[in-house]
Parts: structure tokens; C-alpha cells; sequence
């Protein structure tokens, strides 16, 4: 009696061969008879084709291939197989989970600048109609269809929906747009998707300017910074980084020189007149005409400002010297 092979996703080492990103899985050996045994995984659908045409699809469970007995071909694999034909079978897994891919690109704003977006969309297959769709319309590489395959035919659905509002809009008016920009992807993905059976459940839309120093520019902006103070604080948080000493003056636009101090303005003293009041007070402080210095109420003059008592008056030396004579005041000058 022949062995039945067991076909199922599980490699030679016992690992799963569909992982994160594997859409659908090609069973590869050539060893699927009549009679091998089918093992779909909770997760998974199994689309089973023999030339070209779907004889089945199977959900989680253990199945044998059975066909009908071909007369031409029976004394053959009677002679050679036992019964058994092999190389009329193929066997495709498909993922029931959720799986992300992701599309990227550069758009044009209205101003011609330069733009990056990053769409995620998450998508899984539904139904076992979904998986015939899927088998039949999506063409695939090798034994394996990825996500990143899958995002080859999407990529140009998402840029096209992306410019579309993109390239009527300012750049710094973008971000304001970005719901509209998600309901467009959505809409235009959703409708590419259902002709492959691949539901689409969730679109995350990221948009950001290329150029870097761009997007620092627009982050000053945010913070209510005009044109000229956002450069001007750009360029101070450049001259930082680098420890720049002029940082500072560049950002609140003052002048910067290099060795040189200016000195401190000077304080002012007061100098005492001839009416004994020192110089800028007000008229109220001041002693009314003909009267002498100490006859100025003391309370009308603040403490600070109090004039010393004056030099008594220069005498004659002893030795005979010349000197100076300042009279008291009142006595006559002969």
C-alpha cells in the first residue's frame, strides 16, 4: 500500500513558511498524488488546482485529493505509481490573517516643493471566494506572494490619490488635509483591492516635507514665528550646535563685536552751587532768594543730598608764603 504524503505550510525543520508579509504560499514538491493528505491551518485557506482549473477550497482541517480515476492514464500509474498520478496537482495556502504593507513616495506641493508620504494599509483575505479571487487574478514570483508584491500593483493607486490633493495645496497647508487625503487612499485602494479578494480594513496616511531644514522651518512657524524670525531662529539653532559664542544674538537679532566693550555709563554727582542746594533740585527744595544754606529746611532736603559744611577759609602761612583768602560769608571783601 503507498505512503500518503502530508501536505501542509510546515517546512522540513517544523517552522511555519508562512510568516508576517506571506500572502499565499505555493506548495513547491512535485510529490502531490491521489490520495495525499491536505493539512490547513486554522489561519489559513487551501485552493487546490489540477491543470489550470480550482477543484476545491478548503478551510482549517485534514483532507485526502481525491479525483476521478482517468481511464487513459490508469494502466500507467497502475505500472509506475501505484495507482497514483503524480504532477497533476497544485496546492496554494492562503493567509486568512492581517497582514500591513506599506507604500511609499514623493508628491508636489502647489509651490513644486518636494514631498514624502508614508500610507500603512492593513489587509486580510475574508472568504474561500476571496481566496479563489485571489489565486486566480494575482500573479506571483517563485512560491510566494508578499506584501511587497502586492504593493507593487497598489503603489501607483496610493501616489495617484496622494497628488491629487496634494498638488492643489500649499506645503504648509498639507497637513491640514491629511482626512481628506486618508478617505481619498482609502476609497481608491479599497476599490483596486476587491478585485483581488483582498479586504482592506485600515489606511494610516503620513506626509512630511523632503528637505529637512523645510521641516524645522515649519515647525518654527507652528509656534507663531514669522517668516524672517523662523529663518533667523534656524539659523541661531544651527550656530549652536556648532558653539557658536553669536547664537544668541542671531536669534533675537542684535549685533555682535568681537573685542570690543562698551564702558558703563557714568553716574551722576551732585555738585553744590553757590546756594548751597546741589545742582537739579527741584525749585520747591531750593532755599527761597537771600537766604543762607543752613536756613534751608533740613526736611526738604533728602539725606543723600545734603551738601558738606564748606572749607574754613585759607590763611596766610606762617613762613610768609602767598596764599589765598576766601571771607566768610557776610564780611566785607576790603
Amino acid at each position: 500500500m503507498p505512503v500518503r504524503n502530508v501536505i501542509s505550510t510546515l517546512g522540513s525543520d517544523g517552522t511555519e513558511v508562512m510568516g508576517p508579509g506571506v500572502l499565499m504560499y505555493h506548495y513547491p514538491s512535485p510529490d502531490i498524488m491521489n490520495g495525499s493528505l491536505l493539512t490547513v491551518e486554522n489561519n489559513h485557506f487551501c485552493v487546490l488546482k489540477s491543470r489550470g482549473a480550482i477543484l476545491n477550497v478548503y478551510e482549517a482541517g485534514q483532507y485526502p485529493v481525491e479525483t476521478p480515476q482517468r481511464v487513459l492514464l490508469g494502466g500507467i500509474q497502475q505500472a509506475f505509481y501505484g495507482g497514483q498520478s503524480p504532477w497533476q496537482y497544485e496546492v496554494l495556502f492562503v493567509s486568512r490573517a492581517k497582514s500591513v504593507a506599506k507604500a511609499t513616495g514623493v508628491a508636489l506641493s502647489r509651490e513644486l516643493a518636494e514631498l514624502v508620504y508614508d500610507v500603512d494599509y492593513y489587509v486580510h483575505i475574508d472568504t474561500g471566494q476571496d481566496a479563489v479571487k485571489l489565486v486566480t487574478h494575482m500573479p506571483y514570483s517563485g512560491h510566494l506572494l508578499t506584501t511587497e508584491q502586492l504593493n507593487a500593483y497598489a503603489g501607483p493607486v496610493v501616489e495617484q490619490s496622494v497628488n491629487q490633493i496634494v498638488q492643489l495645496t500649499p506645503l504648509e497647508r498639507v497637513n491640514e488635509k491629511i482626512h481628506e487625503i486618508t478617505e481619498l487612499v482609502r476609497g481608491h485602494l479599497q476599490d483596486f483591492l476587491a478585485v483581488y479578494g483582498i479586504m482592506l480594513n485600515d489606511v494610516k496616511v503620513l506626509i512630511r516635507p523632503r528637505d529637512e531644514r523645510m521641516r524645522e522651518l515649519i515647525s518654527l512657524r507652528a509656534f507663531g514665528l514669522s517668516e524672517i524670525d523662523a529663518v533667523r531662529y534656524y539659523v541661531a539653532m544651527k550656530m549652536a550646535e556648532r558653539g557658536l559664542v553669536s547664537a544668541p544674538n542671531m536669534a533675537v537679532g542684535a549685533p555682535f563685536n568681537i573685542g570690543y566693550t562698551p564702558p558703563p555709563a557714568p553716574i551722576p554727582i551732585p555738585i553744590p552751587n553757590v546756594t548751597g542746594v546741589p545742582a537739579g533740585l527741584p525749585p520747591s527744595r531750593m532755599a527761597p532768594p537771600g537766604a543762607a544754606p543752613h536756613q534751608v529746611p533740613p526736611h526738604q532736603v533728602p539725606p543723600h543730598q545734603v551738601p558738606p559744611p564748606p572749607a574754613p577759609p585759607w590763611e596766610v602761612p606762617a613762613d610768609g608764603g602767598v596764599g589765598a583768602f576766601i571771607p566768610e560769608p557776610g564780611a566785607s571783601g576790603r
